[in-house]
């Protein structure tokens, strides 16, 4: 048997003899760049690759090929691109800064087509965006896309909103704007209208190799005695029969195939269309449902470690060919699972789905001890990472916190989701939200809620505090630490649209609900206080403001702080010398927080947010709803 730093040694020289026999980069410096990150990077990729297919017999002849494949895109990389793979190599933590700041939207919803999101350009500078991320947008089958989800290619933008070309002009001027473009990457399935599906519907062999496809019902039932059903309003269990009689997997809907990533050519085809994205000038890929991208008889087939191999080896193929593209993960899964996913070698960015659900439970609940809990223990990640923090996004909002937390606080984990539907869907007396649900259950009382922002803090039912808990919901995802994100028009206190139903191909997904039209009109009054789209943008551009100028604000680290009172959240964000103490008051009564609590830090203070002084020595009464950062100093 060949010792591994051996076999690494001939398959490099391998590779390299490759490299220089069919003379894919010129000499010069673009070839010494890459020769210097593939000695830096190749034998990471080599265990990668060899953990993955090292079984296979040609496992070797793949990864020349795949290196090859990174090398051309390499040399086909534009020159500003390269320039800025330069930059960030050397600034890696770019994305950590407090300027940061995101927003996401649909290209057709938000602003029709490319151009029109080209022309808001001046907008995003005025919000602050540094980020933006743009929802599906490549071809995809009508109307049954699943929201841009069943992609049809990786490579064709949708034409209802523009061209390739539009695409890499939109991420070139948004790029001189400082925003960095966020696309999604779709990365556990393809549409069954994707040339790869149809020429494996066809019954070529090659491609029907690139899905899990059987011809009987033995294998896929041996998968379900321990696969869960994902959407079974859609389909029972996790395979559709095809016309020819064969069952292909998908997870989510009938018009979605399961790559099959255990085959070596999907592993390089989806390389390839990972660098042709990275070349169009997109900064981060949203990595789509990273939990089910490994399939194992015998398992649930969620969160192998196989799959965190997998992204480990797609991102040394990046630092091949785009070293500074960058990888977002999404995966609504317990939160340790989640935890996994983030590594700098992995998904260097993460959602925050534990902390955007338990803000909702927190105000819901007046009672803050699940999302101080979360935040003492489940905040904490790798340096070189960084949460990617929100109130609500596209999707709907699911009570991922983990029962075992739950049951540290004498809180029934299975009543509570059941207290927390009813709540946001009112069905539960004096709610103030009005949220639709989603995968109803009546049987179970399980479901999951959509929502805008603004109709589940109750402004759509006139609710007076609604736009307090607007603001307050939002101060926790901007200075808990990572990227704040928003849905675009929820600055603005967008209301449910409940015309979606309407919509071809929407009426049985309610999430349309809390995915509106451009709202012109709120848009329109953003810049009058006395409205309640005013009252929302003042409330977070002040916040974005001081956010930007406050250092300690900076990073993921955070430290927890017991404020002695269930209603009212705290944290602190250490800086040098200072720290920024957060207080939130999530009742609906006047809280008091200590002198005694406070007796840690100097009583001099500063509050960020209203540019006052405040003395601590008689300890902190919040009003309602109310949140404060001040900037303190740790007694010594």
């Amino acid at each position: 048997m060949v010792e591994p730093v051996l076999m690494d040694q001939l398959a490099r020289g391998h590779v390299l003899s490759a490299l220089s026999d069919q003379g894919i980069v010129r000499e010069g410096p673009d070839r010494a760049a890459f020769e210097e990150r593939f000695d830096r990077h190749f034998p990471s990729l080599f265990r990668l690759f060899h953990d993955l297919y090292g079984t296979r017999h040609d496992w070797l002849d793949q990864l020349t090929e795949l290196v090859m494949q990174s090398a051309r895109s390499w040399a086909e990389r534009p020159a500003d691109l390269k320039a800025l793979d330069a930059k960030r190599e050397h600034n890696s933590g770019w994305f950590q800064a407090n300027t940061m700041l995101g927003g996401v939207c649909y290209v057709d919803r938000y602003a029709q087509d490319l151009a029109g999101v080209r022309a808001r350009i001046p907008y995003f500078k005025e919000l602050g965006l540094t980020y933006l991320h743009l929802m599906p947008l490549f071809l995809t089958p009508e109307p049954h896309s699943d929201g841009g989800y069943a992609v049809s290619s990786y490579r064709d933008v949708n034409p209802k909103l523009g061209t390739m070309q539009q695409l890499r002009d939109l991420a070139t001027e948004l790029r001189a704007n400082g925003i960095s473009l966020v696309v999604d990457f779709i990365f556990n399935h393809t549409s069954d209208e994707h040339e790869w599906a149809l020429r494996a519907a066809a019954g070529d062999p090659a491609f029907s190799d690139f899905f899990w496809i059987y011809p009987d019902r033995s294998m896929p039932d041996a998968f379900e005695q321990t696969v869960r059903e994902i959407f079974p309003d859609d389909h029972p269990g996790s395979f559709i029969e095809l016309s020819d009689g064969r069952w292909v997997w998908a997870t989510f809907h009938t018009f979605q195939w399961d790559l099959n990533y255990a085959n070596p050519e999907v592993f390089r085809a989806m390389a390839g269309e990972m660098l042709f994205l990275a070349n169009q000038g997109i900064d981060i890929l949203r990595m789509d449902a990273v939990a089910f991208i490994w399939k194992r008889l015998g398992t649930p087939c969620e969160n192998l470690p196989e799959a965190h191999t997998l992204l480990q080896a797609f991102n040394a193929v990046c630092r091949l060919a785009a070293p500074s593209l960058l990888f977002k993960s999404e995966a609504i899964v317990h939160p340790d699972e989640v935890a996994r996913y983030i590594d700098p070698a992995e998904c260097q960015l993460s959602y925050n789905p534990l902390q955007m659900a338990l803000i909702w439970e927190a105000l819901a609940t007046r009672d803050v001890s699940l999302l101080s809990q979360a935040l003492e223990r489940r905040h904490t990640i790798p340096a070189g990472t960084s949460w990617v923090n929100y109130v609500r996004s596209h999707d709907d909002i699911g009570w991922t916190f983990a029962d075992e937390d739950a049951a540290e606080l004498g809180i029934n984990a299975f009543d509570h989701r059941r207290f927390l539907n009813a709540f946001y869907v009112s069905r539960f007396p004096g709610s103030f939200a009005r949220g639709v649900p989603f995968q109803d259950n009546p049987r179970t009382g399980d479901c999951r809620i959509s929502g805008t922002t603004a109709s589940l803090c109750g402004l759509e039912g006139g609710t007076a505090t609604a736009v307090d808990r607007i603001l307050l919901a939002h101060s926790v995802a901007f200075s808990t630490g990572g990227i704040p994100l928003l849905y675009l028009g929820d600055e603005v206190g967008q209301l449910n649209d409940y015309q979606y139903a309407l919509e071809e191909g929407h009426e049985a997904d309610s999430r349309w609900v809390h995915r509106p039209h451009y709202p012109a009109a709120d848009y329109a009054r953003r810049n009058d206080p006395a409205t309640p789209a005013g009252a929302v943008y003042a409330g977070l551009r002040r916040m974005i403001s001081v956010r930007s100028a406050t250092p300690e604000l900076a990073g993921t680290i955070l430290l927890g702080f017991a404020t002695n009172n269930p209603g009212v959240l705290g944290y602190q964000r250490p800086g040098d010398g200072t720290l920024i103490l957060a207080l939130a008051n999530f009742s609906d009564e006047p809280q008091e927080v200590a002198a005694v609590t406070l007796s840690g830090f100097a009583p001099d203070a500063v509050d960020i947010l209203a540019g006052a002084d405040v003395h601590l020595d008689a300890g902190i009464v919040l009003d309602p709803l109310k949140f404060v950062w001040l900037r303190v100093t740790p007694r010594l």
